[in-house]
């Protein structure tokens, strides 16, 4: 959301790992994203419980995919992934607030649905975000995730130009009981968009319940790695999966226009 409503806010590509146990899930997200001109802009990302958020490294991204490269020369395994075919309180509450490099980011708890986004414009507003940037569109995106019931949103207010720029990963570990990546919130911003996920799970995943499985491009065979090969990777990851001595590692693709995802990537 531009704090310029009169411009217009591109995001071409999304790019992020997802490891899940089951129970916990780590994000790591980077996009690359520019505005029709110079302006301060508002993402939002809802979230399943709070995460712990901290600065991620673009180098744990070369690595997995150094990884399936190897890999996936000599692994066996078949395509697809299984069963793909077939009191009147505050309106929230800030539990978490830093600077991260270009990033302002705050963790949110919903506390009181009906006053919430009146209580985010006050937030953003003692933030020093003087405009009125939260559209009735995005109101009434958030409005359906709190339907669904989410509690958790991270705000992030970065600064672009005209230039596309990727922005620095941000890593999220949060309590899921599915593997989760939001894309409705994506639907106010223009364009198309290529969404590269790399999964890590301890299997394979065959329930897709929100968006329809057609939609997401499995780019080649999934490969093992073992939980020595992770930790090599990254330690967060390898914490959150080390009960498993072997993992499912994968690059999933998701395309087409951002107005177009009407629901979220859910799987399990």
């Amino acid at each position: 959301m531009p704090f310029d409503p009169d411009v217009e806010i591109f995001e071409p590509n999304q790019r992020a790992i997802i490891a899940w146990n089951g129970n916990e899930q780590i994000l790591l997200l980077s996009t690359d994203i520019y505005a029709s001109e110079s302006t301060m802009v508002l993402e939002v990302l809802p979230l399943p419980s709070e995460p712990k958020v901290k600065k991620g490294a673009y180098e744990t991204f070369l690595k997995v995919t150094n990884i399936i490269n190897t890999k996936i020369l000599t692994a066996y395994a078949k395509r697809g992934e299984e069963g793909a075919e077939h009191l009147r309180t505050p309106g929230g509450v800030v539990t978490w607030h830093e600077q991260i490099g270009a990033h302002d980011i705050s963790v949110i708890q919903l506390v009181e649905s009906e006053t919430f986004m009146t209580w985010v414009k006050d937030y953003l507003d003692s933030l020093g975000v003087e405009r009125e940037i939260v559209s009735d569109t995005m109101a009434a995106l958030i409005q359906e995730y709190i339907t669904d019931g989410f509690i958790w949103f991270v705000f992030d207010v970065i600064t672009l130009g005209d230039v596309t720029v990727s922005n620095e990963p941000i890593q999220y570990w949060f309590a899921s009981d599915s593997l989760f990546y939001p894309l409705r919130i994506t639907s106010t911003s223009k364009g198309r968009t290529s969404i590269q996920l790399i999964i890590l799970t301890p299997q394979l995943l065959s329930n897709f319940p929100a968006l329809p499985m057609e939609r997401i491009e499995l780019k080649h065979m999934p490969v093992t790695i073992t939980n020595v090969e992770l930790r090599e990777i990254d330690e967060d990851m390898y914490t959150l999966l080390q009960a498993h001595s072997k993992m499912k590692l994968r690059i999933w693709n998701i395309e087409g226009e951002l107005k177009s995802f009407d629901q979220d990537l859910i799987a399990h």
